[in-house]
């Protein structure tokens, strides 16, 4: 397929923010600033100019029977093929590109002091509409790690169980496993051997529950008000102080996964079932948290279950329905990987713009990778470039 475009300005959709801030761990980028992720049974490549998205998708090379006479006539996700090219209405699902962000960032703005002061450098971070399933497996893959391992084991597990898709170059890429392609009792051991640690069991663990489960278990607590692309839109009910009832559900029904505690159960709410109030609070938060909004005193000394729950519920007073977005936008501002746009020197003539940024007025020679949680880690260990052992030969990545 052809490139197509959609038009939509920075302020309403940054891509190379939005893909970069920790959401989803298996977007590449090319040299030619191409971004490219197989999902659902597709390959799917995007850029972005100033005024526009575009976007292209390129059928599985690989079906489950070989078309006979050959056809070019799109495939489905099933591999079975289709008369309708679906891909605008994927990137529009995809990307959660109905809401108008720039309104969402102006009444954030009014409620929030903090926001209003960091949000101008990170407009255009959207909430990505992933699958459940996906985001489930990504954040538990998060815990101790930091973005790049976290994509190195996405590309492995992808690899090593998923489907190929396509390829870009001599770059292949595959789509997620299923939950049954990680519940055989070989996949434990393999995955430790390659590099998963402690993960491995409960990725195993997680994949088996899932598999005992209803087939439509971990869709069954998606927020009604965000469906399935093409489903249909219905109430989620009142939102109350702690959330609405049915997201609350959802995250105690997933605290029983293995390696789900309450931070990857809210990532999975905010990131894969749609509900907008969900704030995961993990150290690098709760760091936020004390240092903007007074959290670290009193009773709410250090993050206990009672604090988590305190942090939560002091954003959604703030922000509403959509706290977890809000909350991306200021962990996106935080992260070291954008750091640059908080480091540039100030020489704004009146005092309000000048005292914006006064936290870091020194330009950063050299930006450490983006990490999900400040643990202790060696330069070394951040930069290293894991690699993946495969049939045919790959190039390497040069080290940085």
């Amino acid at each position: 397929m052809s490139w197509r475009k959609l038009p939509i300005s920075l302020t309403e959709l940054c891509v190379d923010t939005t893909l970069r801030c920790g959401q989803s761990f298996r977007w590449r980028k090319s040299e030619d600033e191409i971004w490219s992720c197989a999902l659902r049974g597709r390959l799917i490549s995007v850029r972005q100019d100033s005024t526009h998205l575009h976007y292209r998708t390129t059928v599985p090379e690989v079906l489950s029977a070989p078309l006979s006479p050959p056809s070019s006539t799109p495939v489905s996700d099933n591999g079975n093929i289709t008369e309708k090219d679906d891909t605008k209405d994927f990137i529009l699902h995809y990307l959660n590109l109905e809401p108008v962000l720039t309104e969402l960032y102006e009444e954030w703005s009014s409620a929030d002091l903090n926001f209003k002061k960091k949000a101008p450098r990170f407009t255009g971070v959207r909430i990505l509409r992933q699958d459940a399933w996906e985001a489930l497996i990504g954040f538990i893959c998060s815990s101790n790690n930091n973005i790049i391992r976290i994509s190195q084991m996405m590309e492995k597990l992808c690899i090593h169980y998923g489907p190929l898709i396509g390829h870009i170059g001599d770059r292949a890429f595959y789509d997620m496993p299923s939950p049954a392609k990680l519940a055989h009792p070989n996949v434990e051991g393999h995955l430790r051997e390659l590099g998963f640690g402690y993960r491995a069991k409960y990725l195993y663990q997680t994949a088996v529950m899932i598999t005992q489960k209803e087939s439509d278990w971990l869709n069954s607590l998606r927020n009604p008000e965000r469906p399935l692309m093409g489903g249909k839109v219905s109430s989620a009910g009142e939102m109350l102080q702690g959330g609405r009832e049915g997201y609350r559900k959802a995250h105690e029904q997933l605290l029983a996964l293995q390696g789900v505690g309450p931070k990857v159960a809210d990532c999975v709410c905010l990131m894969g079932l749609g509900w907008g109030e969900a704030v995961p609070v993990d150290t690098h938060v709760w760091q936020i948290a004390q240092r903007d909004y007074k959290f670290g005193k009193g009773k709410h000394r250090s993050l206990t279950k009672a604090t988590y729950d305190a942090v939560g519920d002091h954003f959604r007073s703030l922000w509403g329905m959509e706290a977890g977005w809000a909350h991306s936008v200021l962990f996106t501002a935080d992260l070291r990987a954008f750091s640059e746009r908080l480091a540039i020197k100030v020489e704004a003539k009146d005092e309000e713009t000048a005292g914006i940024f006064t936290e870091n007025t020194t330009k950063i020679e050299k930006i450490p990778l983006p990490s999900i949680k400040r643990e202790p880690e060696s330069a070394k260990a951040l930069l290293e470039i894991e690699q993946v052992q495969l049939t045919r030969r790959t190039k390497r990545r040069k080290k940085s």
